[in-house]
């Protein structure tokens, strides 16, 4: 299974979000320092959902952070806009 689909699926579990987009951004780092060559090094995270929404800025990312768990420590690089 790809990063990119465990990312998915965690953070539906953990949030049951009303939008989920994660994207994966390494193809724009091709080159670049983190780029593993994997393919799956920089990931984007747009995700809304109530369990977020009542939460400060930097409380949300933690908590898609701990969503996240082992992932966040595979990958080089991670945006969240979480809300």
């Amino acid at each position: 299974m790809s990063i990119e689909q465990v990312m998915r699926e965690r953070l539906q579990a953990a949030f049951q979000p009303t939008a989920l987009q994660v994207v994966n951004e390494s193809h724009r780092h091709k080159g670049h320092a983190g780029d593993d060559g994997s393919g799956e090094s920089h990931f984007a995270v747009i995700i809304r959902a109530p369990a977020l929404a009542a939460l400060g800025r930097v409380a949300r990312h933690r908590a898609v952070h701990q969503a996240l768990g082992d992932v966040v420590g595979r990958i080089h690089a991670l945006s969240v806009d979480a809300g």
